[in-house]
């Protein structure tokens, strides 16, 4: 290490893996200069070791990390915000004042039992203990593995079992929600039903998205990166349904700008078309109750799925259509309904022809067929006359 002046400011110069360092303290005191080189030498032993003092940042409160932490989230990811402020203020609420260091396993599990004491869902509870072990960086990691290691990590979650809705049961929620108060409902009701759109792409929906002209629409932001951009054809029943909506909306606001949201926000009805409707629960609730029907609105996006199955279509068209990103979330979306299943099942039965029992007297008495050296009819006479699956339905649903 040395320490000369050029003019009246003092510089150091020493070596550090195999690199000569040189550097101005900016400062006209020998002392000062001296103090500064031994700090920066040390910066860059912490560095090289990868080893930095971090005590300023254990005792930082909690509260300061979660607000740093969503600020970065939502600029990353402005599709999922909303739950995530709805996870972090819920965090913040119970674990706000803790500093870093006091966070360990047995914290992690009080508050696992809190919210569960609030009446939170246990998956809930695992979305906000996920956002809580990602603020807290690499000591939330090491939380992870222990709670993992003690199987304390995660809540056991019910599995929410969906459903496919009946034609029946279509009718009458379609029925009722024409009859509804919310001008919304209805087309919501049968984007989801015939394009299998999630809640959030419903509502964000702009007319921008929609081509009248070649009949289709075009996703935007989805929960999926494989649900957003996708193109959906619109039916028949749809572009009926869009154009009634259409005399409403221009009846209400005029002619439709691209930019301007399909379903407008307003309360008790809609009046600002440059921002989307927020909600559609009470709606959707009241068209439920009235039509009796049990069920979630997610489960429209299950039946579309299924009837595209039951039709034959192939699982790519359905991954296209419904934005899926694997066979195995679709074979979790589609509840093939048992009468599907059986006519399926039926259609593999051997098919006897009315000239079947004559053909076969010879040698045997009438009503009694010819057995098998195993006791068991021979079925080889009926090769050739076994009825064959249709071929729009895939070998998936007969194993």
């Amino acid at each position: 290490m040395s320490l000369f002046r050029r003019g009246d400011v003092w510089w150091y110069e020493f070596w550090f893996a195999g690199r000569r360092i040189r550097e101005s303290s900016k400062s006209p005191s020998k002392t000062i200069a001296k103090g500064a080189e031994q700090k920066r030498k040390r910066e860059l032993e912490e560095g090289f070791n990868n080893f930095t003092d971090q005590r300023h940042e254990r005792v930082r409160t909690f509260g300061d990390m979660a607000d740093e932490h969503f600020a970065a989230y939502k600029l990353r990811l402005p599709q999922s915000a909303v739950f995530a402020e709805y996870a972090i203020n819920h965090l913040k609420r119970n674990l706000g004042s803790k500093m870093l260091v006091d966070f360990n396993e047995a914290v992690i599990i009080q508050y696992q039992n809190a919210r569960l004491g609030e009446s939170a869902a246990p998956k809930s509870v695992n979305e906000e203990v996920g956002f809580l072990l990602r603020i807290l960086g690499d000591p939330g990691d090491l939380l992870r593995i222990r709670l993992r290691k003690r199987k304390m990590l995660k809540l056991k979650v019910r599995q929410t079992i969906g459903k496919a809705y009946t034609p029946a049961e279509k009718d009458r929620m379609l029925e009722e929600a024409g009859k509804a108060r919310s001008p919304h409902i209805y087309l919501a009701l049968t984007l989801a039903l015939n394009a299998g759109m999630r809640d959030a792409e419903i509502k964000t929906l702009t007319w921008e998205q929609l081509d009248f002209t070649k009949e289709y629409l075009a996703v935007g932001s989805s929960k999926t990166e494989a649900g957003e951009g996708r193109t959906i054809p619109l039916n028949s029943t749809l572009l009926e349904v869009f154009a009634e909506y259409g005399e409403w909306y221009r009846e209400r606001f005029g002619k439709p700008q691209p930019e301007w949201y399909v379903f407008p926000f307003g309360k008790p009805s809609p009046s600002d078309p440059t921002r989307p409707v927020t909600t559609l629960k009470t709606a959707w609730n009241n068209v439920r109750k009235n039509a009796k029907v049990k069920g979630r609105w997610h489960d429209n996006r299950h039946t579309l799925i299924t009837d595209l199955a039951e039709s034959g279509a192939g699982d790519q068209t359905i991954m296209d259509i419904a934005g899926h990103v694997s066979k195995q979330m679709l074979k979790h979306y589609s509840h093939i309904r048992m009468e599907a299943k059986r006519r399926a099942l039926e259609s593999i039965v051997p098919v006897r022809s009315a000239t079947e029992g004559s053909g076969r007297q010879t040698g045997q008495a009438e009503g009694h067929p010819q057995q098998s050296p195993h006791g068991l009819q021979d079925r080889s006479t009926q090769a050739g006359k076994m009825t064959l699956p249709p071929q729009n339905v895939s070998l998936s649903k007969l194993l």
